[in-house]
């Protein structure tokens, strides 16, 4: 079955990882590793902080997590938030895992406003997890009839 993701409105994609420099280093990596873990639970709790879904990636020495955010507002918002398990991670990095180089972290923000989707024999998967699923017949049967509906 061929499907689309629908969401309304304008969202967020976040890109964020982390990159093994030296593997040996583990006291400066492991800490950094396992700080999205209680980031990611804080968040489902509780809508209102607006992420909406995320998926997971590994490759090697290098992860990669896709996010998809409700609005730019919303994640800065969580990001400067003091009271919220972000920001004593990111401080708690800088201050020991920083210049050791052993680990690196990045992310890329991108605000979307026109989209285009296809899933074909898929369980929900990304953005048509975060947002909902629909058959392509009611959105149209080409790609750009279906990035046609969302601009």
């Amino acid at each position: 079955m061929r499907q689309s993701a629908r969401i309304d409105g304008d969202f967020v994609v976040f890109l964020v990882g982390m990159r093994i420099n030296r593997f040996r280093a583990l006291r400066k990596w492991l800490p950094v590793a396992r700080a999205m873990t209680p980031m990611l639970k804080e968040l489902q709790v509780d809508p209102a902080h607006g992420l909406l879904g995320f998926e997971n990636f590994f490759n090697g020495r290098t992860t990669l997590m896709v996010q998809y955010w409700r609005s730019m507002d919303h994640l800065l918002a969580y990001a400067k938030n003091r009271d919220a398990n972000h920001w004593p991670a990111w401080q708690r990095f800088f201050r020991e895992a920083y210049r050791s180089e052993a680990v690196g972290i990045w992310h890329e923000t991108y605000a979307v406003s026109g989209y285009e989707t296809v899933y074909v024999n898929m369980p929900p998967f990304g953005l048509g997890r975060a947002g909902e699923l629909a058959p392509t017949t009611k959105l149209g049967d080409r790609s750009a009839e279906r990035f046609a509906v969302r601009n």
